[in-house]
């Protein structure tokens, strides 16, 4: 992985002003299109979600690294990124995509516009049961 250091010093950066900075830097490491894949803000301050069980300050850059980041941006001493290149990537767009739980509490994934789909509840022909898997990214 490539790394790069902003030598920030201006003022008290934010997670917008830090990820406009990384965003930057990816483009003149010839991203045409960089996408941030996961961030660590070392004073805590504010926080990215994390794993649990997951260590607080490294799983960030396995997860980033392992689902295609390639460009590590370190912006000042505080904000830590993994970019990648999403050129050739399919855009999504908006998904009409809703999480549900049924009354015994397992959760569901639904698709709100399939046919005779949502009533509320989670549907057999229009959700998927989440299992309990989770990234194994300690």
């Amino acid at each position: 992985m490539r790394n790069v250091q902003i030598d920030y010093r201006g003022n008290d950066l934010n997670f917008q002003s830090a990820s406009l900075l990384a965003m930057n830097a990816a483009r003149e490491e010839r991203m045409l299109d960089p996408t941030i894949m996961a961030w660590h803000q070392s004073s805590e301050q504010d926080s990215p979600p994390v794993y649990d069980g997951a260590d607080a300050d490294t799983w960030w850059a396995k997860y980033g690294s392992g689902n295609g980041g390639r460009l590590e941006v370190c912006v000042g001493e505080d904000y830590q990124f993994i970019m990648m290149d999403a050129r050739g990537y399919e855009k999504l767009g908006d998904m009409p995509l809703r999480n549900l739980s049924d009354e015994k509490g397992n959760e569901y994934l639904c698709h709100t516009s399939a046919p005779g789909a949502f009533a509320g509840a989670p549907g057999s022909t229009s959700c998927a049961q989440l299992d309990g898997w989770a990234a194994d990214q300690y």
